[in-house]
């Protein structure tokens, strides 16, 4: 997911995406742990993309204090 396709997003749906990612991760270690992975990089892309959402939540949140 790229910073431009998160822009137009709302804080509401911005923390849904969060929430959908962080389940996903977490579900995606599980099967780590149990030797089930087929994309580790996976992990990694998610991570980021959690990160970015983060960001943008942060951004949005300075922006309107």
């Amino acid at each position: 997911m790229k910073i431009s396709e998160l822009k137009d997003l709302t804080p509401v749906e911005l923390r849904a995406k969060s929430r959908d990612f962080r389940q996903e991760l977490f579900n995606l270690k599980l099967q780590k742990a149990s030797s089930q992975l087929e994309k580790p990089s996976r992990l990694r892309t998610l991570r980021r993309d959690i990160a970015r959402v983060e960001t943008r939540l942060s951004q949005t949140a300075r922006k309107t204090a």
